[in-house]
């Protein structure tokens, strides 16, 4: 793990916190989500407020996610917004995020100047124990408290700017006149500061959620469709009237269910050709073998050459697997037709050929379940499913690691929106 914190292949771009105002701010959080304070007087923290350090100290990683929903935050500066988030058990956590950073800049503009935002994203449900629970989350609400108590200043100074306004004997009141003043002090005009977060509930849409190994859940206009494995509690019994169950194992209907619903961009030339995403794939199967044949040999060097050498050298492996020889004939095929006929492929090569559609909603997490199905392809796990990604990669080998970190620093990590967009069509927003 020290060689990908050192490339930022894990905790990357995430905001330091040394100001001592910031670390008092967030350790008055802190406490007020019930938590010990922390010791540390630098640390750093993405898009929620999780810091590594912090979690590292507490000896808890899930300290602002302790039962994997309700997820907390504390947020100190605007500029967490372009923060990733790190630490997650939904996958649209970040989505949430955005969302509410968004909707409220101007608030959070404002009481970051002098206070600290913390709080939870409250669903429906406290704890998960089978699938019918995560499936009764349709919105969250963000509940919004200040470490400062600015916004309950602020609350209070608008009830007693209200009662100035409607109760003709209240510029009498000199206690409260002397208190709107000292209230003012610290608020500011609430007249022209929007202190307060007016929009706190939002929806739940289609996610992943860490619990039970994986589950995917898709919605569409009158079904959800879940994606996960069969032992899950709930599977196959949870509202089976109004939800569909597929087993993660089973390409064959993961791939029927995502080309209905128009969430797959099937093999087409004018895309496949531009892209590179059969070389791309080929080429992470080939070396995955090598690493698995030989996991000392040095893949840092490894040229077209040498790899072409040992393809033929180790044929009888190549083909028993099957992969390699697969894709380089789909290349052929689409290069001489421009198209694929994906009833003749075997659904277990399907997800090699396709991509989420750039368009749908659910792009990234259609991508992140191919990453999953696709796992030699660790490039497109680590841009999807990092959570995977980390778990695959202490199966790794040394030298592997080696060539994994150099591959994704001088690739990914070079430019993120251009290698997403050539290799998987995605467009920043």
């Amino acid at each position: 793990m020290k060689r990908l914190l050192e490339a930022e292949l894990v905790y990357g771009r995430l905001l330091d916190i040394s100001e001592p105002h910031l670390v008092a701010r967030y350790n008055k959080a802190l406490e007020g989500l019930g938590l010990q304070r922390t010791a540390l007087d630098h640390f750093s923290i993405d898009m929620t407020g999780f810091s590594p350090e912090i979690a590292d100290e507490l000896g808890d990683l899930d300290y602002l996610d302790p039962n994997r929903v309700n997820r907390r935050f504390i947020i100190l500066t605007p500029a967490q917004a372009d923060l990733p988030v790190v630490h997650t058990s939904f996958s649209n956590t970040a989505a949430l995020m955005h969302e509410f950073f968004n909707a409220n800049s101007r608030a959070i503009n404002a009481v970051t100047i002098k206070d600290a935002l913390y709080g939870e994203i409250e669903d429906s449900v406290s704890v998960v124990e089978d699938i019918d629970d995560l499936l009764s989350i349709n919105e969250v609400r963000f509940r919004v408290l200040s470490a400062e108590d600015m916004l309950g200043k602020a609350t209070e100074l608008r009830e007693l700017v209200d009662r100035l306004k409607k109760v003709p004997t209240a510029w009498a009141d000199d206690a409260m006149l002397n208190r709107m003043v000292e209230l003012a002090k610290v608020t500011g005009d609430i007249r022209q500061n929007a202190l307060v977060p007016n929009e706190l509930v939002f929806r739940h849409d289609a996610f992943w959620a860490n619990h039970f190994g994986g589950i995917y859940v898709f919605l569409d206009q009158k079904t959800t469709t879940v994606i996960c494995d069969p032992s899950v509690p709930g599977f196959r019994r949870s509202r089976p009237w109004q939800v569909s169950y597929i087993a993660i194992n089973d390409h064959a209907r993961i791939y029927e269910f995502l080309a209905r619903t128009n969430r797959l961009q099937l093999p087409q030339a004018s895309w496949v050709q531009e892209s590179g995403l059969f070389q791309h794939r080929a080429d992470m199967i080939i070396r995955g073998l090598i690493s698995d044949a030989d996991p000392t040999a040095d893949l840092m060097n490894a040229d077209r050459i040498w790899l072409q050498t040992w393809i033929h050298r180790n044929a009888a492996l190549v083909s028993r697997d099957g992969t390699y020889p697969f894709l380089q004939e789909m290349a052929r095929t689409i290069a001489a037709t421009g198209t694929i006929t994906m009833a003749e492929v075997p659904p277990e090569h399907r997800f090699l050929l396709v991509r989420a559609a750039p368009m749908h909603p659910d792009q990234w997490l259609v991508n992140r379940l191919i990453s999953e199905l696709v796992p030699r392809d660790f490039v497109s796990r680590f841009v999807f499913d990092k959570q995977g990604f980390y778990g695959a990669y202490e199966h790794f080998s040394e030298k592997f690691r080696e060539y994994v970190v150099a591959t994704l620093t001088s690739t990914y990590l070079k430019d993120k929106a251009a290698f997403r967009h050539k290799l998987y069509g995605l467009k920043e927003e």
